[in-house]
């Protein structure tokens, strides 16, 4: 008895460990945006006087609220998207397989493993000439095209956790395919659809790279606001770490929000 009361408490201090060492760099950069771009560089320490200098400087030289609401824009827009995409596609994988199919999984997941910058001439030349640069429109396209694989993989996954018989029983009371997909597969598989969702916004929320190179002004999301803080002059960490809470807060906040759906889905079909 001693010893399992030992193995657990070892294994509850070895976990706060692991989370206290993950979650500091989030607690080291929201301290240090209430200090002074002084204290910032010649003060690393937790105990200091706050003061919110570096969140004016960044409201009086960007409009915070216009790149929120471009992630906002794009992260939830290529979402939709892909799940009208991805949701058709899985059911097809799943439920009318080819011998084909296996392949075509393994090589959709195989272009997420070519680095972006080896795509980004041929894809700026031709958002450059349809007239897509620095458009809301153009970034959900792009992230729509980079959560796909991960989207029908994850949806096909838990497709084929599905018993077939219930779609069999479908068809036999006169269903379509739209219809089965509408009234059965989707309300029967809604809670990994909603992980997959959620997936989707957390990744389009965090890209960096197209956002820095496809967009200047008008649909620069988060990503580009806080790299707007790098400049020839250097870094100003305070204000760099200002920006970066503001932009990273609201999907930590909607994270924490939708964590157990998140648990759930990405569980679903795992216990029979």
């Amino acid at each position: 008895m001693n010893t399992s009361r030992t193995q657990r408490l070892v294994l509850a201090v070895v976990a706060w460990s692991i989370t206290f060492v993950i979650f500091f760099p989030i607690l080291w950069m929201f301290l240090t945006g209430f200090k002074t771009e002084a204290q910032a560089i010649a003060d690393p320490t937790l105990f200091f006087t706050p003061t919110l200098e570096s969140y004016a400087a960044i409201q009086s030289r960007a409009n915070y609220f216009h790149f929120a609401l471009n992630s906002v824009y794009v992260a939830f827009g290529s979402t939709l998207l892909a799940l009208l995409i991805g949701i058709p596609s899985a059911y097809s994988m799943a439920f009318l397989p080819t011998k084909r199919t296996k392949g075509t999984l393994l090589w959709m997941l195989s272009t997420k493993m070519l680095p972006p910058v080896g795509v980004l001439v041929p894809i700026y030349l031709i958002f450059r000439d349809l007239g897509m640069l620095d458009t809301r429109i153009g970034l959900i396209v792009v992230y729509t095209l980079m959560n796909l694989p991960i989207v029908i993989w994850m949806l096909y996954t838990f497709f084929k956790d599905l018993p077939k018989d219930i779609l069999e029983a479908g068809r036999m009371d006169g269903a379509s395919t739209h219809q089965e997909i509408l009234f059965l597969l989707i309300p029967l598989t809604l809670p990994g659809i909603a992980s997959t969702g959620l997936l989707s916004v957390i990744l389009s929320w965090n890209e960096a790279f197209w956002s820095l190179n496809l967009t200047s002004s008008r649909a620069a999301p988060l990503t580009a606001y806080i790299a707007s803080f790098s400049s020839p002059e250097g870094l100003f960490w305070a204000k760099l770490s200002a920006a970066s809470t503001m932009a990273v807060a609201p999907i930590l906040i909607f994270g924490w929000l939708t964590q157990k759906q998140m648990v759930r889905g990405l569980t679903f079909g795992a216990v029979k």
